[in-house]
């Protein structure tokens, strides 16, 4: 369980392509010390495991599951990437629950830049609408935030200079790859209020 409070921004040092999968090596001394194999790591806000330590490195395997339904299969030799470890039990909850399993990915659309801060527009996949709500939480690379305007097939959010210089964020253009993870108690919500639906009139009661 991770909170999208992002602790490090790595780096890609290499990537193997296998048959079926991926491996990669990624650079975080915050997130590698004290790490051991089979520990996990998000890696753009997908949950990772971890197969093999370096000095300040650490290698993960990526199946082709993940590869296709998350923006990770884009990621080459140098690429920036989001990485946080999982929440200590008895710590703080800075953002949201995050499980570090990307339901879909969005493009960024456009940045509105201010003084202050940027506003970022980033398109909605199909499926996902219903779970996005203004001042609602969603995860953007491994980044836990709060939705502006949720529009049917976008959202907005606004960035912070320190998300803009500490995250992948900062680095994103219009056209890029964003993994989103939206709150996982609205996709619970969801399926009890399916199965407790109250029956029509007529309707036998299961």
């Amino acid at each position: 369980m991770f909170t999208g409070i992002v602790e490090e921004l790595g780096e890609v040092t290499a990537v193997e392509k296998l048959d079926d999968a991926s491996r990669f090596r990624l650079r975080g001394p915050v997130v590698t010390e004290g790490a051991k194999h089979g520990d996990s790591i998000a890696v753009n806000g997908v949950c990772l495991t971890v197969v093999d330590l370096g000095e300040n490195e650490f290698t993960a395997d990526v199946m082709a599951e993940t590869l296709n339904r998350s923006s990770l299969g884009a990621l080459t030799t140098g690429s920036r990437v989001n990485l946080e470890r999982p929440m200590a039990l008895g710590g703080r909850l800075g953002g949201h629950i995050v499980q570090g399993h990307v339901d879909g990915t969005g493009r960024i659309v456009e940045r509105r830049v201010s003084e202050n801060w940027e506003i970022v527009k980033i398109s909605l996949p199909d499926g996902l609408t219903r779970y996005v709500v203004e001042k609602g939480s969603i995860t953007v690379d491994g980044v836990s935030l709060t939705v502006v305007e949720a529009g049917r097939d976008y959202f907005t959010i606004s960035l912070i200079p320190t998300t803009l210089a500490l995250t992948t964020l900062g680095l994103k253009e219009p056209g890029d790859p964003v993994n989103l993870e939206v709150d996982v108690l609205a996709k619970y919500v969801e399926r009890l209020l399916g199965h407790g639906a109250v029956p029509e009139a007529g309707e036998p009661v299961a």
